[in-house]
């Protein structure tokens, strides 16, 4: 009887461990706000951020990390209203966590933690927002963040102007068509709503709502002051009057003669500087670029002084009429100061004046992305120069001599796979990926010590000495990358040897 019963039990047991294990359907697809990215397109990545770094490296910039994940404490405090977009983590080990809603919150940490007053750095890294996505337009939960700043105590609007120079720089250099950045002040902003009578308890939270001028109407923006964060209705009119402003240095003029602008001191500040700053982009040869804007907000709370955003013409987000959809990619870049962050980090309060410009590398690739997409252009996934091809059978021994001579030389070879390949399949595979270069191996050329050289857009052959091979097969590199735009792209030019 006993027996039976533990016959019955392991029975159930059984059949509870069968149930547990049953194959269940799941949907394959990555979490929402996220993608995968395949070879074609992390070409196009790696060659906007291979510009970006050149750029942040030419204003000699270095370069940091810091964690995925921060102490939700740092995090807490310094986004204002898009702290809700902040990814909470469960405690682990005692620890409240956060995922990093930025890298300007992380830096700044860094600079208290670290005692370091002065540095110009650049950081490349994912963050995280809880945000409903759109992911057309570029906006993702989990994205790239380009990041350039400078640190330190420096006169006024100097660091200021070259971080709006690098924005032009790198825009220009990725060739995204006719963009403007756009310019404003906190310390303007703060004045402006003084003199229309907004609270100083509402600063902040009005501000996260000018700074929606960009994406939606003056009517809906002035809605939500009034009906939903209890502003006077007669102070969002003046606001709605002010927020007009923009154009050049004449714009900033205008208001520097503006009675109830006049009697605020930081909107009188905040005016000069923005003087000082048009004066240095002339200098740097950017004015046609850059443009004054009183709408300009920027929702962080961090920021207190000049702040920047950078809009791609051909993509605005402003619609004109209120029949017009929307067809932008946003913003893509955008900066500021913000001098009083370090500070909320450091024990004693000290102060580390920063300011820094984010580029926004996804809104940029869905833009590049697209234009490859339309155009049926090609893109090279691998950077390949030589391909090792064996005319015949059974010169796999000697393909691998061969790719061992050209590896240890630095350069990228590749060859089949096959003990045996077909040549016209060895050939094709070179014009399929762009391979520009293929050195031809049979018994005759193992025999005389010598290699055929092929560039492979042309089909010309030349016969090299085994024991200059890879010197000439270094200057047809060479001469190649010299009469195209680069080995990524061979065309019909051949090198001395072809």
């Amino acid at each position: 009887m006993q027996v039976t019963e533990e016959v019955e039990k392991l029975l159930q047991l059984k059949a509870q461990i069968a149930d547990d294990v049953q194959p269940h359907k799941f949907v394959l697809k990555c979490p929402k706000g996220t993608r995968d990215y395949n070879p074609q397109q992390m070409a196009i990545r790696e060659g906007v951020f291979n510009t970006i770094i050149k750029c942040f490296k030419r204003h000699g910039a270095e370069t940091i990390d810091t964690p995925v994940f921060e102490l939700k404490e740092t995090l807490t405090g310094k986004y204002g209203e898009d702290s809700k977009l902040i990814y909470d983590l469960k405690d682990q080990g005692g620890e409240l966590l956060s995922l990093r809603y930025d890298l300007t919150v992380p830096f700044a940490r860094y600079l208290a933690m670290n005692k370091i007053a002065n540095i110009k750095r650049y950081h490349i890294a994912k963050v995280y927002r809880r945000d409903n996505p759109a992911m057309t337009k570029g906006r993702f939960r989990e994205f790239y963040q380009c990041d350039f700043d400078i640190a330190g105590q420096y006169d006024s609007m100097i660091p200021d102007a070259e971080c709006v120079k690098i924005v032009a720089e790198i825009l220009t250099s990725l060739d995204l068509g006719e963009y403007k950045i756009k310019v404003n002040h906190r310390k303007l902003l703060d004045g402006m709503f003084a003199a229309c009578g907004v609270p100083d308890d509402k600063f902040r939270t009005i501000c996260s709502t000018v700074d929606k001028l960009d994406k939606t109407f003056w009517e809906d923006v002035r809605a939500e002051m009034v009906d939903e964060k209890g502003l006077n209705p007669e102070a969002a009119d003046r606001i709605g009057h002010y927020v007009k402003f923009q154009g050049g240095m004449e714009s900033v003029e205008l208001l520097l003669k503006d009675e109830t602008i006049q009697k605020q001191k930081s909107a009188v500040e905040g005016l000069e500087d923005l003087k000082l700053l048009l004066v240095y982009c002339e200098l740097y040869g950017i004015a046609d670029k850059v443009m004054f804007d009183l709408s300009l907000a920027r929702g962080l709370d961090y920021y207190t002084g000049v702040i920047y955003e950078a809009v791609l013409q051909g993509y605005t987000n402003k619609p004109s009429a209120k029949e017009e959809e929307s067809v932008s990619v946003g913003s893509v870049a955008g900066g500021g100061r913000y001098d009083g962050l370090v500070g909320m980090f450091d024990p004693r309060g000290k102060m580390v004046p920063c300011v820094g410009v984010s580029i926004g590398i996804e809104r940029v690739f869905s833009i590049l992305e697209q234009r490859v997409l339309a155009s049926n252009a090609k893109i090279r996934t691998t950077e390949t120069e030589v391909f090792v091809v064996s005319a015949q059978k059974n010169l796999l021994e000697e393909r691998m001599k061969l790719c061992k001579e050209l590896w240890d030389a630095d350069i990228k070879t590749e060859q089949s796979y096959k003990r045996n390949p077909k040549p016209l399949d060895q050939f094709q595979y070179c014009e399929n990926n762009g391979i520009p270069l293929a050195v031809i191996i049979g018994q005759s050329e193992i025999q005389e010590g010598v290699v055929k050289l092929r560039v492979v857009a042309t089909r010309k052959e030349c016969v090299v000495p085994r024991n200059t091979m890879v010197e000439e097969i270094k200057k047809e590199l060479a001469q190649l990358s010299r009469d195209t735009t680069g080995i990524n792209n061979p065309q019909t030019a051949g090198g001395k040897c072809c």
